[in-house]
C-alpha cells in the first residue's frame, strides 16, 4: 500500500478537479490519497464520495497557511483528518481573506504594466477559493506576454526576492495554527521544511509537542544529503515520516505527476492509527 498525502485541485492552485485526481491516482498505482488544497476543507466530502466509487482510501486534509514569526518566513503546516474541521473554519477564511487582497494588490501591479482585466485573470481562478499568482501568470501567457508560467517574466513580477509585482503579508502564527490543528483532533505535518527553510522551526514545534510529523518526500529534498537531514529529525523526534507530489498539475513549476513521490506502508499504517486514537478523544 502506498498513499500520495498532499495533491492540490481547481479548488486553490491546481488545475484539475477533484474526480480528475482521484481517477488518476488510482491510475498510477495510489490507494491512499489526501487532497490537501490551501485553507479549505471543501473537497473533503465529495473526495470522500469520489475515492470509495474509484477505490481509493481519501483522507481529509488541508494545506494551512502559518508564519514563523521569529524567523519572518512563511510555512505551511498540512492537516489530516481533522475530527472537528469547523474549529479550522476562521482560520481558513482569514488565510483566504489575505491572499484575496494580496492577489487584488498583485493584479493591480501587473495592470500597470500589461493591458489586461481582473476578469481575464479570475476566469482562471473559478471554483477556487483565492487568486494564485499562477493565475495571473496565466492569463499573460494567453494573451501573449510570455509562453510559460515559469519564464523570465515569472521571475520578473513575482520572484519572491525582488518580484516587482508580489505582495505578500503575515499569516497566522504557525504555533496557533499547530494548535487548533490539534483542538480539531487533527494531525500537523510540516510540508516541505526546505522548500521555506523551515527545519530549525520544525524541530522547535516538535521539540513542543506541536508537531506530529514531517513532510520527507518531497521535490524539494530529492538529494539524499538534504533527505537524511529530514530523516534525521524524524527520527530524533519520532516523528511520522510522509511523502507526496505536491501535485498541481499545469501550474507545477516542475514535471510532477501523482504518485511521483509517496508515503510508506508504515507510516500510513503509523497515520491512520493517530486517526483512529483522535476518534475516540
Amino acid at each position: 500500500m502506498k498513499g500520495d498525502l498532499h495533491c492540490h485541485t481547481t479548488l486553490s492552485d491546481g488545475s484539475l478537479g477533484i474526480e480528475e485526481v482521484i481517477v488518476q491516482a488510482k491510475r498510477t498505482g495510489i490507494d491512499v490519497l489526501a487532497i490537501t488544497d490551501h485553507d479549505t476543507l471543501s473537497s473533503s466530502s465529495r473526495a470522500q464520495i469520489l475515492g470509495e466509487r474509484y477505490g481509493v482510501t481519501v483522507v481529509p486534509a488541508v494545506e494551512l497557511s502559518a508564519w514563523d514569526k521569529k524567523r519572518n518566513r512563511k510555512v505551511h503546516i498540512l492537516c489530516y483528518a481533522p475530527q472537528k474541521p469547523d474549529r479550522l473554519e476562521g482560520l481558513c477564511l482569514k488565510s483566504c481573506e489575505i491572499r484575496r487582497m494580496c492577489a487584488n494588490e498583485m493584479i493591480q501591479k501587473v495592470m500597470e504594466l500589461y493591458p489586461i482585466t481582473p476578469e481575464a485573470v479570475i476566469k482562471y481562478s473559478k471554483g477556487s477559493k483565492s487568486v494564485f499568482k499562477q493565475h495571473i501568470m496565466r492569463a499573460l501567457v494567453n494573451y501573449g506576454y510570455a509562453t510559460d508560467l515559469y519564464g523570465g517574466l515569472n521571475h520578473r513580477l513575482f520572484n519572491p526576492k525582488n518580484g516587482i509585482c508580489l505582495v505578500t503579508r503575515e499569516y497566522p502564527d504557525v504555533n496557533y495554527v499547530c494548535e487548533l490543528i490539534h483542538s480539531s483532533r487533527g494531525i500537523a505535518v510540516m510540508a516541505h521544511p526546505l522548500m521555506f527553510d523551515n527545519l530549525e522551526l520544525a524541530e522547535e514545534l516538535a521539540e513542543s509537542g506541536k508537531l506530529d510529523g514531517i513532510e520527507v518526500h518531497h521535490y524539494s529534498s530529492d538529494d539524499e544529503d538534504k533527505k537524511a537531514s529530514l530523516l534525521a529529525v524524524a527520527e530524533k523526534y519520532n516523528l511520522l515520516v510522509t511523502g507526496g507530489s505536491d501535485f498541481h498539475g499545469l501550474y507545477n513549476r516542475r514535471p510532477t505527476h501523482i504518485g511521483s513521490r509517496t508515503t510508506d506502508q508504515a507510516n500510513l499504517d503509523r497515520l491512520f492509527k493517530m486517526m483512529n486514537a483522535n476518534t475516540q478523544k
